[in-house]
């Protein structure tokens, strides 16, 4: 096992927490500044205003994306389970 290897998989790493958290971020900050811009228009100033639409939104996504989530997070282990008698005999 060396540095480059280790670098490899720390990169495809981040790569796919990027990937499978990038569509509930981004949703989350489109119903954010919707919810805001709807204060600003209406004048109502309460905080908590903007959690429960959030709460859905996510959910949403997590229910309509989850099985291609799983399927990214089940590729990468078998990945990972498949390299490890290469990276233990230290090609």
């Amino acid at each position: 096992m060396n540095n480059a290897s280790i670098m490899q998989i720390a990169g495809e790493a981040i790569f796919l927490v990027i990937k499978l958290a990038g569509p509930m971020l981004i949703v989350a900050l489109g119903v954010g500044i919707l919810i805001s811009l709807f204060q600003t228009v209406t004048q109502i100033q309460e905080m908590t205003l903007t959690f429960l639409p959030k709460v859905l939104a996510v959910g949403i996504v997590i229910f309509i994306s989850g099985n291609w989530m799983i399927g990214q997070l089940e590729a990468f282990t078998y990945s990972l389970f498949n390299q490890i008698p290469t990276l233990i005999a230290g090609r």
